[in-house]
């Protein structure tokens, strides 16, 4: 078939390798447009559009999918189907009738579960045990489209959202090359989501990545976990953000305060509404992220002080 995709991040790209070693012809890409990042705010091409570059392939930055230009593009272009692996913005209805067999996305959840911008994250810190990804197509909707197919993966009792993230991703970009070649056959059939087993998950701020050392242990490493690698899960000292990595709840720890801090032959803890868990990396302010009990040996807490 003749296709473009539609991504941007750097997840996507598994996706775009096997659909660049399948025998599906690739005509462009489109993706967010160059975004300014980092301290000194230069320009940066999404690795979705730096991966065309390197091939010569057609890259489309709308700002809107449902900008005019845009749309004529896809109409000269003329592709049979548009997968979507994290593309990053609402696609218009005129947009997805173009193509013949529409748009279908590649999603990491088991739809109906998780609908959203951050199904990943949302899983691992709700305690799923179980997650995966679907093809869907795409529809005006969000993320209820009928579903052409779908894998599942188990969350490890470790797993950060980075670690499960890269797994499906590569699982799933096999899954919608698998469905691609369906559509193309006219084998594949799309089967309505049910109407129960619904759950949402919004775009994950930085807000929602403060550590709650008023929680129990086991929500504590959950939402550390979820927010890994990004945005950064974070707890505050003396008024200032300190990144924190994944940690590890310690039955066997000493008796602490919720948030309150204690070094014991080289082990950092901190107290929640339960037990206590074993710090791991940490990030202060301005600063690459180091073993925590590295940081604390240039930065002691007093007895008793207290992470906010």
């Amino acid at each position: 078939m003749r296709l473009i995709f539609a991504g941007t991040p750097e997840v996507a790209i598994p996706a775009l390798n096997a659909i660049e070693a399948s025998g599906h012809d690739l005509l462009a890409v489109v993706t967010r447009p160059d975004a300014r990042v980092g301290r000194g705010r230069k320009t940066s091409r999404s690795p979705v559009a730096a991966w065309a570059d390197d091939r010569n392939v057609e890259v489309l930055t709308p700002l809107k999918p449902r900008e005019p230009e845009f749309l004529d593009r896809l109409r000269e272009l003329a592709p049979d189907c548009v997968p979507v692996v994290a593309y990053g913005a609402l696609v218009p209805t005129s947009a997805l009738e173009i193509p013949a067999h529409g748009w279908v996305n590649l999603h990491f959840s088991l739809l109906p579960a998780w609908r959203g911008a951050a199904p990943v994250q949302h899983a691992v810190w709700h305690g799923d045990e179980i997650t995966g990804a679907c093809v869907f197509q795409l529809e005006k909707g969000l993320d209820t489209g009928p579903v052409y197919g779908s894998l599942t993966e188990a969350i490890g009792p470790t797993d950060t959202s980075g670690d499960l993230l890269g797994r499906l991703a590569d699982s799933g970009a096999g899954l919608l090359v698998t469905v691609l070649d369906a559509i193309e056959a006219g084998a594949a059939r799309a089967v309505p989501q049910p109407d129960d087993g619904i759950s949402l998950a919004p775009k994950i701020t930085v807000e929602d990545a403060q550590v709650r050392w008023s929680e129990p242990a086991f929500a504590v490493d959950r939402k550390i976990r979820a927010m890994t690698p990004a945005p950064g899960a974070w707890t505050l000292r003396d008024g200032q953000r300190v990144k924190l990595g994944p940690v590890r709840p310690d039955p066997d720890g000493p008796a602490l305060a919720p948030g309150e801090v204690a070094v014991e032959r080289g082990t950092v803890h901190v107290g929640t509404a339960t037990m206590p868990v074993r710090l791991g990396e940490v990030q202060p302010p301005g600063k690459k992220p180091m073993p925590a009990d590295a940081w604390l040996r240039g930065n002691p807490f007093a007895t008793g002080e207290r992470f906010q």
